[in-house]
């Protein structure tokens, strides 16, 4: 990677720093030197281990912002607290790394084959939970993926042999002190440690205008030594001084919390004692509480990943606490730092692990956990059917934001309806889940659930359609033909049984659509044009005949028609942008690029390619990106611009790398692909070439992508 790369040019995911990060400095020095991929005497395997509200994932994020610059391909952090089944770990690393994976392997294999050459820092956050799955994949990506180290977080040790852990002990109440060797915190007149400092800052954000003095110094070391160091322990009462005064702050956790000596003396170690200091400070924030406050964070303790506003009303009213009370006291939970604003979404929510974990335990105490998760899946249920009903119109890419930022929520509904055993209630939600998930890029997420739900013997109707369609598109995508063959015949069964005539144009798009794909032109041809059609309609139902459209024109093409290719392409643009919607907009106009550059018109090649680029990226449509990218390339040489043409060949390769399937293994797209890099040699020459595709591997998948459509400047 050049040196003059920037920090946002770079791939990786991190996500930006929202407070202020205080101390660490020992940590963060040991950390940077088991982090240096140049140093080979140190293991790929670091664990940060420590008690819940240690605060492990702010140490393991300010470690990796520091390293990101010595990994050429990125840092990357997984977050696995929003995971409720087992099995899923792979699936977060993939969402994780952006790999919009098309194959049926295994996933473990998928990214064993992606990582091999990388030189990549990846984060698991807190794998406690799921801690036998995180150990198996570690495990195998080690063995296959020499340049990739990782850096977890977790409760407990993950048993790797060449495992390095890494304890991380509370804040110290003084400067020198190590966190941990100073549990009673006897002050020895030195400078004001990182547990002072941290609840310093936070106290003067609960009320304005606080600072350490000669009287304040005193209370406040009094509340650090009570709450043993704990970060989150201290955040959460310093969020206190809005309503306490300090003295008062000290008093009752004097009154709430136990000594130290006190546990020692029955033989509590160490690792429980804090944990248990912990569970003790947050239940005093607890008790802090009004009731309904408590209540409302007992319910909220049922979303997975975050939550918006809607979402809490909708889920979490009902008994004491009516819909239109929630907003007032969402933001007292805010104010008392138990609700935390997501990171990069001010409109939405989130609780840390430890007071969800707390929540959820009083909503089972409660007796209304299963109540709970019901609506929960109720209202996810909703939100997927009002996407599949809507999905063909002008709110197409709303539906699709919403997809991807709810895909936890999505992910922990559709566990819930599974585990309940209503088969006719999995097999809708799972139908409408996996249609959005499959247009949406999340195709292993929607063969999972799909899988499911379909090996269970479904009863026949409009749900059953629905799950066979968005089953054989899924095979489709992921060139899974044999599954496209054998799941769309009985898709058009099904759609010949429930006996709608649309159902009937849209299962036409999986039949006809392996036929294309296996080259079998003749067939595709007479399937895509068997059927009458007819309205478009605004649902799922309604993208699947534009889909069919699309078929037909990429048929006509690939049989040298450009004529019919191109009469196809304009229909469904036209129809596309007649509605607002976008997914089959942009593969009209990729298509229409395909043409133009068939027919020598470069201007309308280039034009039609950047247009396609960008609906694609806004729909997470990865395979449109990769496709495009390289039409875009070859409408560039074209021109005489090889510079341009070999940055956007690189961009385009990194993209095709996440899929996994180079150019879908079809001879005809790897062949043009070839020719577009030899024509860029010829134009510019070997050394060039080289200087300028190296430059386009240093751009970020953003980057890429602006660059490509948006025609900025080279570097």
């Amino acid at each position: 990677m050049p040196e003059n790369t920037t920090a946002e040019e770079r791939p990786g995911n991190l996500p930006p720093e929202t407070r202020s990060f205080v101390g660490r400095r020992r940590e963060l020095a040991r950390l940077d030197g088991l982090l240096d991929p140049a140093d080979e005497g140190h293991g790929r395997l670091v664990t940060l281990v420590g008690t819940g509200g240690v605060g492990k994932t702010r140490l393991a994020l300010n470690a990796a912002r520091r390293a990101a610059s010595r990994y050429p391909d990125g840092v990357w952090f997984v977050e696995l607290s929003p995971l409720r089944a087992q099995g899923l770990v792979g699936f977060a690393v993939v969402e994780a790394l952006r790999l919009a994976d098309r194959s049926t392997s295994p996933v473990t294999d998928v990214l064993a084959d992606w990582l091999a050459d990388k030189e990549a820092l990846i984060v698991l956050d807190s794998c406690e939970h799921v801690l036998p799955d995180c150990a198996d994949l570690v495990r195998a990506l080690l063995s296959a993926a020499p340049g990739v180290r990782f850096l977890a977080t977790s409760r407990e040790h993950l048993g790797h042999p060449s495992e390095l852990r890494v304890e991380v002990d509370p804040l110290p109440l003084e400067e020198g002190e190590e966190g941990g060797e100073a549990g009673d915190f006897r002050g020895r007149g030195g400078r004001p440690g990182d547990a002072l400092d941290l609840f310093a800052q936070r106290a003067a954000e609960a009320r304005p205008g606080f600072v350490l003095d000669e009287d304040s110094a005193g209370p406040a070391a009094a509340v650090c030594r009570r709450l043993e160091g704990i970060p989150l322990a201290i955040e959460l009462a310093a969020a206190r001084l809005g309503e306490l005064t300090l003295r008062e702050l000290d008093e009752r956790l004097g009154e709430r919390l136990p000594s130290p000596l006190d546990l020692l003396a029955v033989g509590v170690d160490e690792g429980p004692l804090r944990h248990r200091t912990l569970r003790t400070a947050i239940g005093w924030s607890h008790e802090l509480c009004a009731p309904v406050e408590r209540l409302l964070w007992a319910r909220l303790s049922v979303f997975a990943g975050g939550f918006d506003l809607a979402a809490a009303e909708d889920v979490c009213s009902g008994g004491p606490l009516p819909a239109g009370r929630i907003p007032a006291l969402l933001e007292r939970l805010v104010e008392q730092s138990i609700v935390l604003r997501h990171r990069t979404d001010a409109r939405r929510f989130q609780l840390l692990d430890s007071v969800r974990d707390f929540g959820a335990d009083w909503l089972r105490a409660l007796g209304e956990e299963r109540t709970l998760r019901l609506r929960h899946l109720g209202h996810y249920r909703s939100l997927a059917r009002g996407g599949c009903t809507e999905w063909n119109t002008g709110r197409q890419l709303l539906w699709c934001e919403r997809v991807i930022t709810e895909h936890a929520n999505l992910r922990t509904a559709m566990d819930c309806a599974l585990s309940e055993r209503d088969g006719p209630t999995a097999l809708r939600t799972a139908a409408d889940i996996g249609f959005l998930w499959r247009h949406c890029g999340y195709l292993r997420d929607a063969r999972h659930c799909l899988d499911q739900v379909l090996t269970a013997d479904p009863a026949p109707g409009p749900d059953l359609v629905r799950a066979l369609w968005a089953r054989a598109a899924v095979a489709l995508l992921q060139g899974d033909l044999d599954g496209a063959e054998r799941w769309a015949a009985v898709c058009m069964a099904a759609a010949l049984e429930q006996g709608d005539a649309v159902a009937v144009v849209g299962a036409s798009y999986v039949t006809g659509g392996h036929l294309l794909l296996r080259g079998r032109l003749g067939e595709a041809l007479v399937v895509l044009t068997g059927t009458e059609p007819l309205p478009v309609r605004d649902d799922w139902l309604g993208s699947a005949q534009l889909q069919v459209r699309l078929a037909l024109s990429m048929t006509h093409l690939l049989r040298g028609n450009l004529t019919g290719a191109r009469a196809v392409a304009d229909e469904v643009r036209a129809e596309s942008a007649r509605r607002g919607e976008r997914w089959a907009g942009a593969f009209a106009d990729c298509f229409l690029a395909q043409i133009d550059l068939a027919e020598g018109d470069l201007a309308a090649a280039a034009r039609n390619a950047r247009t396609a680029i960008v609906a694609h990226s806004l729909l997470n449509s990865t395979l449109g990106v990769a496709h495009t990218l390289d039409i875009l390339a070859s409408a560039v040489v074209a021109t005489g611009d090889g510079h341009r043409a070999a940055r956007l060949l690189a961009v385009g390769q990194r993209v095709w790398e996440r899929l996994g399937s180079a150019q879908l293994q079809s001879p005809d797209l790897m062949s043009a692909r070839r020719a577009c890099e030899d024509l860029v040699h010829e134009k510019i020459g070997t050394e060039a070439y080289t200087r300028a595709y190296e430059e386009g591997l240093a751009m970020s998948y953003e980057r890429g992508i602006a660059y490509a459509a948006e025609g900025t400047p080279g570097p």
